[in-house]
């Protein structure tokens, strides 16, 4: 199934190259001529991604309108900007990523890989697949309930519950997969109620491993399943136990989720964390999100690995998981409070150049942790 991108630009050499770029993306293009012609699709079609001209008249309303229509809330936009164009302004419409004027061909494919990779992992994420399984549901307060599935996808699972039970607060979900060796288990909460005696749970905080599996079931047992693209290469420059830094020509945007694959000498690990900052061209802050003692650990390790080998040169991917379903600003963790990167994360109103001098000045001050990160950079 084609992705669709709903385009709105009236300026015909930069639709030239779009139409090129998507089409060579498997991406299909659909131009709108003004923005009431734009405002009226949003609210009648589901799109994955939704481009517009800032220079077009009417383009922020249709940035906003995208953000409150029920089918494309959660489609990924590409503002086209003049380069003096304020970038917190552009972000603050809906954004997600920017492509500066005069766009080229070569620019724009970069960025509009990143996009496709986010468009995808947001495309499969919600995709449903219908099973009808037996789910013990586990409470943190000890309570069993056990119910029937009804759908099942990445982000969460729909249920039919006992007659005047609410599945209120979170639980652990535990479920046998057809053809899986095991049980399956993954934390959730509670997300919505539904006629019938159905609700659903909204998964949280799943560990890599276990949502690696629950993605390879999808893919194999869903009609609809498509090839993801394939992780983007990055560069790390900074690493601390709550997150890091990474060099990437086409960051992705801000309250991304995504997993990182880090690996140096024969140390690899796998974390799961959330985009905190990010700098079009330049590079994105990853504030890792779990916290158990053997996530930990890994990173410790990790850690200490770039710290003997001061040569080595690790080789680090990422892939896009979706995008958090609030935008607001993230409330500051108590890991945070103590981890001045995450603390230079938080800090939102620094621009590009004061968040890059900063980190500059974090490495001079913590001598241990900078070498390692330079280590890791500059190897």
């Amino acid at each position: 199934m084609s992705l669709k991108a709903l385009l709105l630009c009236s300026d015909d050499k930069i639709v030239r190259v779009l139409r090129r770029t998507l089409s060579d993306l498997d991406i299909s293009a659909e131009l709108c001529s003004s923005a009431d012609a734009a405002l009226r699709k949003l609210t009648r079609q589901r799109y994955e991604a939704i481009v517009v001209d800032c220079a077009d008249d009417g383009s922020a309303d249709v940035l906003r309108s995208a953000r409150s229509a029920p089918c494309n809330k959660r489609a990924v936009a590409v503002a086209i900007v003049e380069p003096i164009v304020g970038l917190k302004a552009v972000f603050e419409i809906g954004a997600h990523f920017v492509l500066y004027k005069p766009v080229s061909a070569e620019r724009a494919k970069t960025s509009f890989r990143a996009a496709r990779a986010l468009m995808k992992s947001e495309r499969r994420r919600n995709a449903r697949v219908s099973v009808q399984l037996p789910v013990l549901m586990r409470s943190i307060t000890g309570a069993n309930l056990k119910v029937t599935t009804t759908d099942l996808s990445e982000g969460g699972i729909a249920v039919k519950v006992p007659y005047g039970r609410r599945p209120l607060g979170k639980w652990q979900i535990v479920l046998n997969l057809p053809g899986m060796e095991g049980d399956l288990e993954l934390p959730g909460e509670f997300a919505w109620e539904g006629s019938g005696a159905q609700a659903g749970i909204r998964f949280s905080e799943v560990a890599p491993e276990a949502m690696h599996k629950l993605r390879e079931w999808l893919r194999q047992n869903s009609p609809d399943a498509e090839q993801d693209d394939p992780p983007i290469r990055c560069q790390l420059t900074d690493l601390s136990l709550g997150g890091c830094y990474l060099e990437i020509s086409s960051p992705f945007p801000r309250s991304t989720r995504v997993t990182l694959s880090m690996r140096a000498a024969q140390v690899e690990v796998r974390v799961q964390g959330v985009v905190r900052v990010m700098h079009p061209d330049k590079g994105m802050g990853v504030e890792f999100t779990q916290t158990s003692v053997e996530h930990q650990s890994a990173v410790e390790k990790f850690l200490h690995t770039l710290s003997e080998n001061r040569t080595l040169s690790p080789e680090l991917l990422v892939e896009p998981e979706g995008l958090e379903t609030e935008m607001s600003a993230p409330k500051i963790s108590a890991t945070a409070m103590d981890d001045p990167l995450l603390q230079l994360f938080h800090t939102q109103t620094l621009t590009a150049e004061e968040f890059h001098e900063a980190l500059r000045q974090q490495r001079a001050s913590a001598p241990v942790l900078a070498d390692e990160s330079a280590s890791a950079a500059h190897a």
